[in-house]
């Protein structure tokens, strides 16, 4: 008599594994890519002060390992804003799926800026204290704030800047990660579809992650460069000693004001290790959750 062996069966992705899932990944990816993040703020932030940045420069002076500086903030800040970003996406994309029968690229965009800019809003007191903690060293002695730890960080904007200082830059911050939402969440989620179809790859498989991941980590590096320079300038500043205002108030005040003064190209100095950034964030962070996602629902 023949017997028959049962299927096992799959589980489903639910909403607390998609959150979950996200935020893992962009924790375990930002681990590995925040030295690239802390030399494009230093770089970029070099330029706002008139010096020329050198890494053999900050390795003689610092220890290459100052290119951790601020990383459990940076891994804190992936908590709420890689978690909320991509978890929120695919939750809203699921829903309107739902509902509409279909989801178009036109969908895709408009999820991607509202789920990019909710999560922006949420994780300003980490951007801002990654920002702080990465740049410290590269201030002059007498202006260097001295922060000890993320809680340090935290704690002292708090008492000398008041909470608001936490959402300064916020402007250009949730403008760059709505136009991330759009740029590499969208984008991404449309170029799995579009390598499915020309390249005849799986849906979901590793190839078609990384190259859907690469696709979307280019274009969006390209589109958000002058919104990081912005929002590392406007989240560094510090008032003016005689007048007590800021230099920099909004994210196209600061645009025109740099361009003006300094030429547009300024806004793009540290490209490379933004690149490498953004592009070898975007790629590690979508493998691993797709890697989690699949362990989860074939064990």
């Amino acid at each position: 008599m023949a017997t028959s062996s049962a299927v096992p069966q799959k589980r489903t992705i639910t909403p607390a594994v998609t959150f979950a899932t996200s935020g893992l990944g962009g924790c375990l990816a930002w681990t590995v890519i925040h030295p690239a993040n802390t030399l494009a703020v230093r770089i970029n932030l070099a330029s706002m002060q008139g010096k020329v940045f050198s890494i053999s420069g900050m390795v003689k002076e610092h220890g290459i390992l100052s290119v951790y500086d601020g990383l459990p903030a940076g891994v804190l800040r992936q908590v709420i804003y890689a978690t909320a970003r991509f978890g929120l996406f695919e939750t809203f994309r699921d829903k309107l799926h739902e509902i509409r029968g279909h989801t178009d690229f036109a969908a895709r965009v408009g999820l991607g800026a509202i789920s990019g800019g909710m999560a922006a809003y949420m994780s300003c007191p980490m951007e801002v204290s990654v920002v702080r903690m990465s740049n410290d060293i590269n201030l002059p002695v007498n202006e260097r704030r001295n922060y000890k730890n993320v809680y340090d960080t935290v704690s002292r904007i708090t008492k000398e800047e008041g909470v608001a200082a936490f959402w300064r830059g916020s402007n250009p911050f949730v403008q760059r990660a709505m136009l991330v939402g759009v740029f590499q969440v969208a984008f991404y989620d449309q170029f799995k579809d579009i390598y499915v179809r020309l390249a005849n790859q799986e849906k979901n498989s590793i190839p078609n992650v990384f190259c859907a991941a690469m696709t979307s980590g280019i274009i969006y590096s390209l589109a958000t460069m002058p919104l990081e320079a912005s929002k590392n300038r406007m989240a560094s500043q510090k008032p003016d000693v005689t007048t007590g205002k800021y230099k920099y108030t909004g994210t196209l005040q600061t645009i025109r004001t740099v361009t003006a003064q300094e030429g547009f190209r300024t806004l793009y100095r540290g490209f490379l290790p933004y690149y490498i950034r953004c592009g070898g964030h975007t790629v590690g962070m979508f493998i691993i959750i797709q890697k989690i996602r699949d362990i989860y629902v074939n064990h």
